[in-house]
């Protein structure tokens, strides 16, 4: 243990550190020079988990880019956000922050005030404004499916007070989430799926990131979670840079390439 403790404040010292292990569930540790290319810290939002970047990742690391996918657990957007702020206050330098669904409700939360954040790119994503739910935004307009879908499953938390976690059925998850996603792979999806407490998407939002930050969008016109309507509203009230695409709400994992070309855009643009 002293070893570890040691070699770690030695990378510090040094310009790097080591990012990866608990707080990075897809990509195996590797270092991070200070100075170098923005980290990409990857968020991932609702019935799903890290792995649903593992392409984006793949490219991104290609180009050049450092990469964290941290598991959000989806309890709630302050609480989110305080686990994400902890990975971006461990992170060295420069980052831009990558939300995708819930997500994005995350990122705008942990983003603000955070002085080292650089950009905020939002994919399929909420952007909340305060006072706003993601139940709201997505009610808000005509589109969504995903009620129909959802398979809500209600326990005890400890002292007893009952807490309601919401899945997507398997047999409605390809068509509902990703469509456009191989069967195969939409079937693993479906089994991996991590669930969001019911209560995250009543909570509202307390601030905005994007209302101090530059923003990137991608806005996905086949998607049957939040309504492209929804989508779009919310980008153009954050004068945010959009790429509208074709794709279903798992355009991470349909469309990685391109994903990743718009989080690069932002990393070049603010770095």
């Amino acid at each position: 243990m002293t070893a570890a403790v040691w070699a770690l404040a030695t990378s510090f010292a040094l310009g790097t550190a080591v990012v990866g292990g608990a707080a990075s569930a897809s990509t195996p540790p590797h270092s991070v020079t200070v100075g170098a290319r923005p980290t990409i810290v990857l968020e991932h939002g609702a019935f799903a988990d890290a792995s649903s970047w593992d392409d984006v990742i793949k490219q991104l690391r290609a180009d050049g880019y450092p990469v964290v996918a941290p598991a959000d657990p989806l309890r709630g957007p302050a609480s989110d956000a305080a686990v994400l702020r902890s990975v971006i206050d461990h992170v060295p330098g420069p980052m831009v922050l990558v939300g995708h669904s819930y997500g994005g409700s995350v990122i705008s939360a942990a983003g603000a005030g955070a002085p080292r954040v650089r950009a905020l790119v939002y994919v399929a994503a909420f952007l909340p404004a305060p006072g706003e739910t993601a139940l709201g935004l997505t009610g808000e307009f005509p589109g969504s499916t995903l009620g129909d879908t959802l398979d809500p499953v209600t326990y005890a938390l400890p002292g007893g007070a009952p807490t309601t976690d919401l899945y997507i059925r398997a047999d409605a998850f390809r068509h509902q989430f990703a469509g456009d996603v191989p069967a195969g792979r939409a079937a693993l999806m479906a089994a991996t799926q991590r669930p969001i407490a019911q209560s995250a998407l009543l909570e509202p939002a307390t601030v905005a990131a994007w209302q101090e930050k530059p923003s990137w969008d991608v806005v996905t016109t086949e998607d049957l979670n939040i309504p492209v309507a929804a989508q779009r509203h919310m980008a153009q009230r954050a004068h945010a840079h959009v790429t509208e695409v074709a794709a279903s709400h798992s355009v991470a994992v349909s469309r990685p390439r391109l994903v990743a070309e718009v989080i690069e855009e932002a990393a070049r643009a603010t770095g």
